[in-house]
């Protein structure tokens, strides 16, 4: 049986992040799923599409123009505001994510927190809210458009250094707040801006994982913040956080935030059983195995998992690795519509 759908892309990725009924789930992607095939076929390469903003719309128009995604995501990493803070920047070639260079930290406490002049004219921010405006323009009455906006806690760990602001965070944890309540206004600064350019919804990543600190660490440090961001912010926000976090998930259900992107090593039945229907739950394809390493079969049964457990939201657990086939990618969509066309 053939499914019909009644709703558009953009219609389905946001009612389904109000928890209202959809025709089917949406298959959406909060990250990024930017790949060098498509840069390619776009002619988008890294890093130039993380700086340009016609070429990163193009490049991010692929998620619905070629995969079928229901929504459409133009910040491909998690860096941009980092180097308008003035961080050192590593770009790298088409084939191999840019990145901070986290062992020359630019600030060392709360009282170095400054945004600078300018800061959302700098080339790798203006990028990000210029691509929206073009996507808004060319899709948005269709697609949902998704900005992404960096959590605190993530921006500590670029402007301080991981290991330095996770030490902090045990000798002095006044101080790490008092860096996080200063960083904070940098997330709604860049987050404003993008909704400003026409951004439906924000990811909003904090990585606070699981590798690296406790859910006690959380809650002391992140849920007022987060609850904050969700009155401040005024669009859907999706919370994204790596690692295994369900032993944080109840506390991020907590936070007020439309949505919850989480990682395959979390089973998705108990992830749902950890929300207990307070946030709606988006992912969580595997990246580095299933869609980077398997075939569209393998990818199949993970969304059926997903489906089945009740995910409301499906998509890649993370920005997918570069070197995914896109028949892969292919199959999330496809697998979705026929999973809701078999419960006709």
């Amino acid at each position: 049986m053939t499914l019909e759908e009644t709703m558009t892309p953009r219609q389905r990725v946001l009612a389904a992040l109000r928890g209202e009924p959809v025709d089917r789930p949406p298959v959406s992607n909060p990250t990024n799923v930017a790949t060098v095939e498509l840069m390619d076929l776009v002619e988008a390469p890294f890093p130039a599409a993380n700086r340009d903003p016609e070429m990163n719309a193009r490049l991010a128009a692929t998620g619905y123009t070629e995969l079928g995604f229901d929504s459409i995501m133009p910040y491909f990493t998690i860096i941009q505001e980092s180097s308008a803070l003035g961080c050192e920047m590593q770009w790298e070639q088409k084939d191999n994510w840019p990145t901070v260079r986290m062992t020359r930290p630019i600030w060392n406490g709360p009282e170095d927190v400054k945004i600078p002049r300018g800061f959302l004219q700098h080339q790798d921010t203006r990028t990000i809210t210029e691509s929206i405006r073009i996507l808004k323009r060319d899709y948005g009455r269709d697609v949902a458009i998704i900005g992404k906006t960096m959590g605190p806690w993530t921006l500590a760990y670029h402007v301080f250094g991981v290991e330095k602001f996770l030490l902090m965070s045990i000798d002095d944890p006044d101080k790490t707040m008092r860096c996080l309540d200063r960083l904070k206004e940098i997330s709604v600064l860049f987050g404003l801006a993008q909704i400003e350019a026409g951004a439906d919804a924000l990811t909003f990543p904090d990585h606070a994982t699981g590798d690296l600190v406790s859910g006690e660490y959380y809650r002391k440090f992140l849920l007022e913040i987060h609850q904050e961001m969700t009155a401040r912010l005024p669009v859907p926000l999706i919370m994204h956080i790596c690692g295994n976090t369900l032993d944080r998930m109840g506390y991020i259900a907590q936070s007020g935030m439309a949505a919850f992107h989480f990682d395959s090593r979390n089973d998705p039945q108990k992830a749902m059983q950890a929300v207990g229907g307070r946030i709606r739950l988006v992912g969580n394809i595997n990246n580095p195995v299933t869609l980077c390493s398997k075939g569209p079969e393998d990818v199949r049964q993970e969304v059926y998992r997903a489906l089945e457990a009740g995910v409301q939201l499906i998509a890649p657990e993370c920005a997918i690795p570069l070197r995914t086939k896109i028949e892969n990618l292919l199959e999330i969509p496809a697998a979705v519509k026929d999973w809701a066309a078999e419960r006709l």
